[in-house]
């Protein structure tokens, strides 16, 4: 399997974290739960004209794409096909990152999976037919890398967009220490009530403050549990800040729809990738 990564220059790095493409991606499982990160991202399929995205709880196909998508702010898991991803490029926002890209409030697209043209109309599937027609993998990263920098440009300049200095604030003191860190001391500090505060922090980042700390302590978790075949759960629930063992086990069932143990046993070499019996 080729996996390339390809992380962006300024200003374009202060929103997306990398851009990347899996070619002869194969599993042996036909689906797949995709945990949520509290990032948003952009899916290109390069093989399908169809991109196929599955409910929580539905093994049918429920939408259909023109071959690209854009993945909201996800506050649950996601069931997605492993045949859909043979050759796939893709997008990965810093949290907060895709909000001058979208055209209209992040908390909108919560929970949701949207086709890329609704978003940017004829200039999608342009985008898709040009990646389809390059020569190299490097032109392709190229081609969208210009074309991110030249939609960042219009957000700002066209549609009046602006980050809310009090959201880059807050998100850095979450990042660091999601299970430590108070909706109430940061609002404290960036002098916004604490209504008003949600309010802007769920339009650029989809979630509000409190399901976005949430997020980011059970990928807290994740990190403890990297690369260890035996877990102390007990030790993970108190190091990411949990009340208790039973509140990191419910807390992990919400995000993942299994339980630590079952995710230690069936974890696959992407983190957030776990198969579907």
């Amino acid at each position: 399997m080729l996996f390339l990564r390809y992380v962006p220059g300024p200003p374009l790095s202060q929103f997306v974290h990398l851009l990347w493409l899996y070619e002869g991606y194969t599993q042996p499982h036909a689906k797949e739960r995709i945990l949520p990160t509290g990032e948003m991202q952009i899916v290109i399929n390069l093989l399908e004209d169809r991109s196929s995205v599955y409910d929580r709880d539905d093994t049918d196909r429920c939408q259909t794409f023109r071959g690209a998508l854009l993945s909201g702010a996800h506050s649950q898991y996601q069931v997605v096909g492993t045949a859909q991803q043979a050759c796939v490029m893709g997008v990965h926002f810093r949290p907060g990152g895709a909000f001058p890209f979208l055209r209209r409030p992040a908390g909108e697209l919560r929970d949701t999976t949207v086709s890329l043209d609704a978003l940017w109309g004829r200039a999608a599937i342009d985008l898709r037919d040009r990646l389809l027609e390059a020569a190299t993998n490097e032109a392709r990263f190229e081609i969208l890398e210009q074309f991110l920098l030249a939609e960042l440009t219009r957000g700002f300049d066209h549609h009046g967009l602006d980050h809310h200095g009090a959201v880059g604030f807050a998100l850095r003191r979450f990042m660091a220490a999601p299970h430590m860190t108070t909706m109430a001391s940061v609002s404290e500090q960036i002098g916004l009530s604490p209504k008003r505060f949600i309010q802007v922090f769920r339009d650029e980042t989809g979630f509000t403050p409190k399901v976005f700390c949430r997020i980011r302590r059970f990928h807290r978790a994740l990190d403890r549990m990297e690369g260890r075949k035996n877990v102390e759960w007990a030790n993970v629930a108190l190091d990411c800040g949990y009340f208790d063992q039973a509140h990191f086990i419910h807390d992990f069932r919400a995000f993942s729809g299994i339980n630590p143990s079952a995710y230690l046993a069936h974890r696959t070499p992407h983190r957030n990738h776990v198969p579907l019996d």
